[in-house]
């Protein structure tokens, strides 16, 4: 599957799940869950992401970077 943010397959995502790059380091799980539920509301920001076919539609799988991070904070910014 596609390893980039895909408007159109994102439209058809049913289930979301989200991974974690060695890179992130040692977050506390309240950070963990803040993240995962900011980069999944704006998952064109995400630099891993997977979209897996579902019996329901399609399954975003996001794998969190330290640089994800840092753009979903530079975004929250703006």
């Amino acid at each position: 599957m596609a390893k980039k943010f895909d408007a159109r397959v994102d439209d058809l995502v049913m289930e979301t799940r989200t991974l974690w790059d060695d890179s992130v380091g040692d977050l506390s799980e309240e950070d963990r869950r803040w993240v995962a539920g900011e980069i999944h509301k704006q998952p064109q920001l995400a630099s891993k992401i997977a979209y897996d076919r579902s019996h329901t539609g399609f399954t975003r799988i996001i794998t969190v970077t330290l640089e994800d991070i840092q753009r979903l904070y530079l975004s929250k910014e703006s």
